[in-house]
């Protein structure tokens, strides 16, 4: 039997009948957060969820925006996505400095030597570790168990390290379970061009990160 496109964690299904959830479901356990990078990347993964019978929680973590005023457009542009579909949503703390220092300092030998790193590279793994090891906290203090992040659905991103990265953080904050899906499969690529039209959304031209934005330049 060929396996389906999006791949439900089983702790979901068992409160879902025929992807809605029953009558006498804990609503509690079919909510899910989403760590989202960008409002475009976020949506048609969202409007997946909600067709699916999912509560998704938008957790919006991206310290690795530079400069500010870029990570203060798109915050605002999830702000205004989660809110025009009355979704819950929180926005996580804005550290660039304690991104760069954590992020670009080689752990081995405590030098900065990630900033030329390529494109799915050791920096980026650090930053997806980062990161998700938040979503992972912040779904704990939530009551929330499954966490997931739209940082999979990009076609710019590695797969493999995201997923490493979430079942790191998965490992290291009990009772939270990593969500580990591609959500570019599904036709969900092509569904999220589609409302980055409808929604009118900000579409930003580089990850986010400067060394990201060096290199589109």
């Amino acid at each position: 039997m060929k396996r389906p496109a999006i791949e439900i964690p089983e702790v979901l299904t068992s409160c879902m009948s025929q992807g809605v959830p029953e009558a006498n479901a804990d609503k509690r356990e079919a909510r899910v957060l989403l760590h989202a990078c960008c409002a475009p990347c976020s949506s048609a993964i969202v409007e997946w969820m909600v067709n699916h019978g999912l509560q998704p929680h938008i957790y919006y973590y991206n310290p690795n925006i530079f400069p500010l005023e870029e990570y203060n457009i798109r915050k605002l542009e999830s702000k205004r996505h989660a809110e025009s579909l009355g979704l819950s949503w929180t926005d996580g703390d804005y550290n660039h400095d304690q991104w760069h220092r954590r992020v670009c300092l080689n752990q081995e030998t405590t030098e900065h030597q990630m900033e030329n790193e390529p494109e799915r590279g050791r920096r980026c793994q650090q930053c997806f570790n980062m990161r998700l090891l938040a979503a992972a906290r912040k779904a704990k203090e939530l009551g929330i168990t499954v966490f997931a992040t739209t940082l999979a659905s990009s076609r710019w991103k590695s797969i493999e390290q995201i997923n490493r990265a979430g079942i790191d953080a998965q490992n290291q904050v009990p009772g939270t379970l990593f969500w580990a899906q591609n959500w570019r499969k599904g036709g969900l690529y092509e569904r999220r061009n589609q409302l980055l039209k409808e929604f009118n959304f900000y579409n930003q031209q580089y990850c986010g990160c400067e060394y990201s934005r060096k290199k589109e330049e």
